[in-house]
Parts: C-alpha cells; sequence; structure tokens
C-alpha cells in the first residue's frame, strides 16, 4: 500500500506539474513585457528612491501629510496665518528632510478618536499629534512610535476662585476631559476611591465650552495641553489667572511622532530626524550658527550634517542608509532649529505656556534630562 501510494502521489504530482508548466508558458507568451516590467520594478527596488514605501510615495507626491491638533495653543494649534506650534514644527523638519522644503506639508486636524483611524488608513504619513506612547498602541493600533519629542504628565486644571489646592478635594466633582485618550483611564486610576463622575467630550473646544458653562468642576489633561489652554483662556472670563493647574502629576506621558508600523525606512528618516535636533543641541549647532558650523572641524558636527568627517576607512560622508541625503540635517536645522529652539519657541519660559526647562525631563541628559541622542557615525 505505501509503495503504491508513493506512485500513485508521484503521478499525480507530474501530471500537475505538467499543467502548471503550460499555464506559466501561456502566461509568458501574452504578457512578456509586463513580466518583463515586473522583473525590472524588483531589480530597482519599485519607483522612487525609498523603494516603493512611504518614503518614496511622500517624495513623488511632493508633500508630506502630517495628522496634528489644531486646539492646543504651543503644540498644534491653528490661527489665521495657519498652524504653528511644538508638534508643527517637526512636521517642518520633516518635510525639509524629505523634500527639501519645510513648506511643503498638508496639516490634517484630528481628534483622539480619528488619529490612529487616519493613520492605518493610510491619510496621513506621521502622527505627530501630542500622542502618548503606550504598550497597546505601539502593538495594537497599528502604529510604531519614534524618539519621544515631549516627556509629560496628566495634572488637573480647576477654577481659581475654586479654592482647590489637591486633587483629594473633587469628591463628587464633575471632571471633563477629550475621549479616546490615555487621560480616561489616568483618570479613573487616580480617583479611584474618590467618588466623581467623569464626562467626556470628542474635542478640546467641546471642553471649553463645558468649562465656561460651568458644567465641570474641573479639567484633566496632559500638564503641557492644559499650559497651553490656559495660557490661551478668554480675557473676557479672566484670562489665565482664571485658571489654577494643581501641582501633582499622576502618570507619564511620553509624546511623540508616530509612523505606519511595518515600514522601517519611513521609520528610520522620522525617527533620525528628531534625534538630529537633539544631537544638534548637545553639539551647540543652531539655526543662527549653522553656516558657520558647516566649516567646523569638530568631526561629531561634521558627521551630524553630512560632511566628510574622519572615521576608520579615512575621510568620507557617512552614509546613513535611511534613504535621505547624509546633509538633510543640514535643511533641518536651518528650518527649525535645534530641540532647545523648538522648545524655548514654542513652549519655554518667554512663551505664554511658561513651561521652565531646566531640572526636569525634557532637559538634555547632559543636563539631567532624558533627551539623548545615539551617534550620528
Amino acid at each position: 500500500m505505501f509503495r503504491r501510494g508513493r506512485a500513485f502521489t508521484l503521478a499525480w504530482f507530474l501530471a500537475v506539474a505538467a499543467l502548471l508548466g503550460a499555464a506559466c508558458s501561456d502566461d509568458d507568451d501574452s504578457g512578456g513585457a509586463e513580466g518583463d516590467e515586473e522583473e525590472e520594478a524588483a531589480d530597482t527596488g519599485g519607483e522612487g528612491d525609498g523603494g516603493g514605501g512611504l518614503l518614496a510615495e511622500v517624495q513623488d507626491r511632493g508633500t508630506l501629510n502630517c495628522g496634528v491638533n489644531n486646539s492646543v495653543p504651543g503644540f498644534g494649534f491653528e490661527t489665521d496665518a495657519g498652524f504653528e506650534g511644538f508638534d508643527i514644527d517637526y512636521c517642518r523638519a520633516l518635510a525639509a528632510a524629505v523634500l527639501g522644503d519645510p513648506e511643503a506639508v498638508e496639516y490634517v486636524a484630528l481628534t483622539p478618536e480619528q488619529r490612529f483611524t487616519a493613520l492605518q488608513a493610510g491619510e496621513i504619513d506621521v502622527l505627530i499629534r501630542n500622542t502618548t506612547w503606550t504598550s497597546t498602541r505601539d502593538g495594537a493600533e497599528g502604529a510604531a512610535f519614534t524618539t519621544t519629542t515631549f516627556y509629560d504628565g496628566q495634572a488637573m486644571m480647576v477654577p481659581s476662585d475654586a479654592g482647590i489646592t489637591s486633587i483629594d478635594q473633587l469628591q463628587d466633582a464633575t471632571i471633563c476631559l477629550t475621549a479616546g485618550t490615555t487621560t480616561e483611564q489616568n483618570l479613573a486610576d487616580r480617583m479611584a476611591d474618590i467618588p466623581h463622575t467623569p464626562q467626556t467630550f470628542e474635542e478640546n473646544a467641546q471642553v471649553q465650552d463645558a468649562f465656561l458653562a460651568g458644567q465641570c468642576d474641573a479639567w484633566t489633561s496632559d500638564a503641557s495641553q492644559l499650559a497651553g489652554i490656559r495660557s490661551n483662556w478668554p480675557d473676557a472670563e479672566g484670562g489665565p489667572e482664571a485658571l489654577t493647574i494643581l501641582d501633582e502629576i499622576f502618570s507619564k506621558e511620553p509624546l511623540g511622532p508616530a509612523v505606519p508600523d511595518g515600514d522601517s525606512e519611513w521609520y528610520d528618516v522620522v525617527n533620525w530626524v528628531v534625534l538630529a535636533t537633539i544631537e544638534a543641541e548637545e553639539l551647540g549647532v543652531s539655526s543662527e550658527n549653522i553656516d558657520e558650523m558647516l566649516q567646523s572641524e569638530d568631526q561629531a558636527v561634521r558627521r551630524l550634517l553630512g560632511q566628510p568627517a574622519e572615521g576608520d576607512e579615512g575621510t568620507a560622508v557617512v552614509d546613513h542608509g535611511f534613504g535621505v541625503d547624509p546633509d538633510v540635517t543640514v535643511e533641518v536645522i536651518r528650518a527649525v532649529g535645534n530641540y532647545g529652539e523648538i522648545y524655548e519657541r514654542n513652549v519655554g519660559a518667554n512663551t505664554p505656556l511658561q513651561l521652565e526647562r531646566e531640572g526636569t525631563a525634557n532637559a538634555l541628559w547632559t543636563e539631567g534630562g532624558l533627551h539623548y541622542s545615539p551617534p550620528f557615525r
């Protein structure tokens, strides 16, 4: 039985192979040109310099589709003049790197509940919208998070005239927040033993309307977001002084860009654009001295800026293998400056947000913070 079974199987296999061979011959005869095109595409890596991934798609399109917030002053805010803020500057930095033009950005304003759907559907190329990096978002939302750009934490904001100085005083309070964010679970964890009523809204503007209408005893969100909202509080409602952000921070919120999972080349480009701004600050390279620094003899500076530098094989320009030219960092720094410039311009001590950087996680590692770039080499 075993031998007959093998003989039968072999005969069946040969017959099927012959039929498949005939079918393949027919395809070759009728579609030879198409086959040649497919083979040529395989040899060249597909369309564009990026081998057919998002990098090539963005370069072919000529614009970067960047998912952003449009209602948080200092980070992502839309005015009559256009979009501005910390996150907006990173959209511009990426466009400068991959397109040579920081203005070649299509900003797509998204609510918290829309953002990951838009990323998964390909409606945006990158999400730079005060979004917290968590394990489930990294693993289940089809997103890959790059280096953190802003270390944040959740806080609570209350009317200054309420006399509240501690979260523990918010017993039986109605606490307003946006839906579809880590804020909901963080609030539940912090208030587990304190009776309260969470009231969610889709957008910050709706939370603000409810707050102004007296429907909220407190507003909870990332501390930086609350600082932005407070800085822009209507003068008719008492201005920023009408609101108090309580001291307690009760979560970890690492914020940064996210890209679609599975495209390592695009991930590398976005990630190293962020790192370039951090490395530039550490090395003292800024938008003001970039031309001078191009002539620097410091080998680390030369490698960062894509200039010939000394290495194991003599003097050469380092090819990072990211699919973009090694000197795109020059365009990034010209467009937005280093990390310190981006921070101080948008959210620093001399802005309406007045967010001190010294002594916080957002300082460079050399100053006790968490911002740190691997070497460009």
